[in-house]
């Protein structure tokens, strides 16, 4: 349904108001502690690495306190030795010293062994721990600067102290209420690294499915429990240019393990735990969720506290005795749900442990009320931010493909639903004819030849039933397996050489282990590696042609269980050694009648071909005198991994990806490329890269993408060039593109002076893309009434401004439709029943919501406000390519950039569970 306005789940400071100013009191190491804890965490460190040592990290003490003294507010990921800059922050004047006793235990983690014990005595002498006292202080909670482009910046500190303010306001309410059902909820100890202040709704709720399976029965029974808990998150955020803060608050779901935890795939496992008595004697009866975690451990083989143990930080402070055996604990997490040993919590579910009965997300209307709910609490010194209006420039791209007709299946007759379907047969068949016209133009004179790789004929049958059907290869047959199938069209030759993947589809490791981290994965991958390559070469060499893709089915993450154990990077590698990109596929299950194998494999076709650089690019709508002709759209993206990942190898290649008008094919480079290459041959070049040693430092990495950007930009000066950039993704290393950095018509590159954008072209524009990733950008819904009234909230595709805008605007969202899997009504509720228009309470837990997110454009180096929306049309209208399903969560442009991630980073490379413990998906709002 189309609407003319959307809200945020943003809020702003009332202007008539005045002064919003709380009483804390705060603790600050003195600045004479700086050398001495410096040299105690340097002690016996490596003189590289000793250089290396700037800051103290204070990470595992603010761990600690988020365990033992929940109430207490760390605003800092590192230690400041700074009166003026105080790290920690209480309501109340927590006693001294119980804080010197987790201060002693924070330092002795800085040099934990038995050698050093005496340099840590006689650092903790001279720092004279004892004498911490809190100090009192009026916090103005407003408190920020205007940046040279008119961005607020608020105080650093404020980022964790506003939210918990606000947060403890909306705890204090009456519980959350719908249809006469209630849910109350708790503060939560949220770690500095992760910012804002959450809440959760507590005690969970339930629901019961029915198990189906002999397997499943002997292990849980006819039915099994699962359970949930609503979350609100509070994140202090700006905009660009705007001189007010956002406070965002997002929902969404937290789920809960039920039976035993499965370890295997995470490192560490969170646990939420609410207590009757403090687990530091003599503390104060914490108000808030702990969050302590637990993991397997390898050397003592078990599962223990992380910082546990007889040396660890729990241990220290006294405090390992009065939480749960983290072991039993993992084996039975849900029996603390209704309270056991003094303790109510629950263990959070994470994706990589697998299948849950509960469904991610909340859909639009019950977000609605949950957040206006909590936004009540905000006032009155905030109030909402004003709507966001639709612009009336026309939406829809050109199609390239002609679109099907209805089929009218409800009140069309017989002949009329035979006419319809023979119509849209002809129409696809047109369609796909198209289609390999812009997949031949794309290889430029190469033959489609691929390599499937099947563990079964079903799959096989299914990806050449695909390939047919898009290619509009049906007619042209000449050879039909059972190892070669190919075609001979009057544009485009096409074979698939079908082999079975036997061993290489194996888990990583030695079949009863997976791979260790560190040189024995890597020694894992590298023979999987080189065996793909091997078999892949000679199969070559025996066909006597070159292949240049490969098709692979499979099995999903989830089978492999085992941490490392997943072959599907090594696969990619040993592809990209014989010069082919490649795509993945599940095994389907055909005997399944829900089975969808059919869609996947031919999805699985579609991203093969797109890989090769065969793209439709949409068409604008908006006439050459407000988007030149022959515009060439330019992307940037960094590929980047740290050392400390799974495979132990860093990772930082700068990326430019350039659609140009006229050229066959997507183009990319980098800065080890001679000038643009090909799309699929850029994609095997990043396979395997190592981050070289002279890019090791932030400022290297800096001055590297400054002089990487500067000179893709002089490739292009003298022609129309619209840039896209990715603000979470390059703004480390591009320091501009943070929301204080930008300026509406200067490029800053590096450290160096912001430039009038001229200087680099006379028709250089550019648009910087944030995501709704850490809540940068709002949730947000459609307002509405329910059939019965009252309030409801939909969702509307795009492209939307402020409600307040002017002619300084530079700033505009869009928006996407539902995608067409997800059918479930944007009524559907999961916290509370709702009544349905046929007066029946439902509520429908165990469905995945989605919600489109809001991607913010702010567009850079236009003259005007009118000119600018133009151009973000041009950008939301490259968010719908016809040769995918649904809307892009990117334009184009920059989803092609970041696509580059498949080949140049390890797909399980992924992080322990987070500081918040989320567990939603990353794009779209869930």
């Amino acid at each position: 349904m189309a609407f003319n306005e959307i809200q945020s789940a943003a809020f702003i400071p009332d202007p008539g108001n005045g002064e919003f100013e709380v009483d804390l009191h705060t603790l600050a190491f003195p600045a004479s502690w700086r050398e001495p804890v410096l040299e105690l965490f340097k002690h016996g460190k490596s003189e590289a690495s000793q250089a290396r040592i700037k800051e103290v990290p204070i990470r595992s003490l603010n761990a600690l306190i988020r365990t033992v003294a929940p109430d207490l507010v760390t605003v800092d990921a590192n230690a400041s030795f700074d009166a003026t800059q105080p790290w920690l922050y209480s309501r109340t004047d927590y006693p001294p010293r119980l804080l010197s006793r987790l201060v002693y235990a924070w330092l002795r983690s800085l040099q934990p062994s038995t050698e050093a014990f005496q340099r840590f005595r006689d650092t903790a002498r001279t720092l004279d721990v004892d004498s911490l006292r809190w100090r009192p202080e009026t916090v103005n909670l407003l408190e920020h600067e205007i940046s040279p482009g008119g961005t607020c910046m608020p105080a650093s500190r404020l980022y964790r102290l506003l939210p918990e303010i606000l947060a403890d306001r909306i705890a204090a309410q009456p519980p959350y209420e719908f249809c006469g059902e209630y849910v109350r909820f708790h503060r939560v100890a949220v770690d500095a690294r992760a910012g804002g202040a959450e809440l959760m709704s507590w005690p969970p709720l339930k629901h019961t499915t029915r198990v189906t399976g002999a397997e499943a029965r002997k292990r849980y029974g006819t039915h099994r429990d699962w359970y949930y808990s609503a979350v609100i998150k509070v994140s202090l955020r700006t905009v660009p240019f705007s001189p007010l803060p956002r406070i965002h608050l997002s929902t969404r779901i937290r789920r809960w393990v039920s039976g035993p935890v499965s370890m295997s795939g995470t490192q560490r496992v969170s646990a939420y735990l609410l207590t009757r008595e403090p687990f530091l004697t003599d503390s104060p009866q914490p108000g808030r969720f702990a969050v302590a975690q637990f993991a397997w451990n390898s050397h003592t083989r078990q599962i223990e506290w992380a910082q546990g143990g007889p040396e660890g930080m729990l241990a220290r402070v006294s405090a390992i005795d009065e939480l749960p055996a983290a072991d039993v604990f993992a084996k039975e997490p849900d029996t603390w749900i209704p309270g056991r040993d003094g303790i109510q919590g629950a263990a959070s579910h994470h994706t990589m442990m697998g299948w849950h009965g509960i469904g991610a997300g909340l859909m639009p209307a019950e977000r609605r009320r949950l957040t206006e709910w909590a936004g009540a609490a905000l006032a009155p010194e905030l109030i909402p931010a004003p709507v966001l209006t639709r612009s009336t420039i026309k939406q829809k791209p050109t199609k390239v493909l002609t679109p099907k007709v209805p089929v009218p299946t409800k009140n069309g007759t017989d002949e009329e639903i035979d006419d319809a379907l023979a119509t849209n047969r002809l129409i696809d068949l047109d369609n796909a004819v198209l289609r390999r016209e812009y997949t031949a133009r794309a290889l430029d004179g190469r033959d489609l030849t691929a390599v499937l790789l099947y563990q079964s004929g079903h799959m096989r049958e299914q990806l050449i039933t695909a390939a047919e059907a898009s290619l509009g290869l049906a007619d042209y047959r000449e050879e039909t397996g059972p190892e070669v199938w190919s075609w001979d069209t009057p544009d485009l030759r096409v074979r698939i050489h079908a082999r079975e993947l036997g061993a290489l589809g194996a888990p990583l490791g030695n079949g009863e282990h997976a791979p260790r981290k560190g040189q024995e994965h890597f020694d894992a991958i590298g023979s999987r590696r080189s065996a793909v390559a091997s078999r892949l070469g000679d199969l070559a060499t025996e066909l006597g042609e070159a292949t240049i893709i490969t098709f692979v089915e499979l099995d999903g993450r989830e089978k492999f269980t085992r941490r490392r154990s997943d072959p599907k990077f090594a696969i990619r590698l040993g592809c990209a050694d014989t010069g082919m990109v490649s795509q993945f596929l599940t095994p389907g299950a055909p005997k399944d009648p829900e089975d969808d194998s059919e869609f996947r494999a031919a999805a699985a076709w579609a991203d093969g071909l797109r890989q090769l650089g065969m793209r439709l690019v949409p068409e604008h709508t908006l006439g050459n005198d407000a988007i030149p002709e022959g515009l060439n759209q330019l992307a940037f993206w960094l590929v980047k991994r740290q050392a400390a990942g799974e495979m132990g190898r860093a990772q930082f290649t700068p990326v430019a990806i350039l659609i140009r008008p006229g050229h066959k094919s997507i183009l990319g480079r980098t800065p080890d490329t001679t000038g643009w290459i090909p799309y699929p041959q850029l994609l095997v070049a990043l396979t395997g890269h190592v981050r070289p040693e002279d890019l090791a430092t932030a400022d290297q990495q800096t001055k590297a993408v400054a002089a990487f950007v500067q000179n893709t930009l002089y490739t292009l000066r003298g022609t129309p060039t619209l840039v896209v950039t990715h603000a979470q993704n390059t703004r480390t290393r591009w320091p501009w593109l943070t929301n204080n950095g930008l300026l509406p018509d200067r490029i800053q590159l590096g450290n160096g002076p912001a430039q009038r954008l001229r200087l680099f072209g006379q028709n250089l524009r550019i648009a910087r893309i944030a995501t709704n990733d850490r809540d940068e950008t709002p949730q947000w819904w459609a307002p509405k009434t329910d059939p019965s009234g009252g309030k409801s909230g939909g969702i509307s595709k795009g492209l939307w401004k402020p409600a307040d805008h002017d002619e300084s605007n530079r700033i505009f969202y869009s928006t996407s439709d539902k995608p067409g899997t997800h059918t479930l009504s944007v009524e559907s509720t999961k916290l509370t029943h709702r009544i349905t228009p046929k007066e029946k309470a439902e509520i429908r837990p165990d469905k995945n919501a989605w919600n489109p997110e809001l991607l913010q454009f702010a567009m850079l180096g236009f003259p005007e406000a009118t000119e600018a929306e133009q151009w973000a049309m041009f950008l939301h209208q490259q968010r719908f390519a016809e040769d995918y399903r649904e809307a892009l969560g990117l334009p184009l442009i920059q989803h092609l950039a970041e696509l580059t991630d498949q080949y140049g980073l390890p797909h399980d490379d992924e992080p322990d569970d987070g500081p918040a413990g989320d567990t939603e998906p990353a794009t779209g709002t869930a």
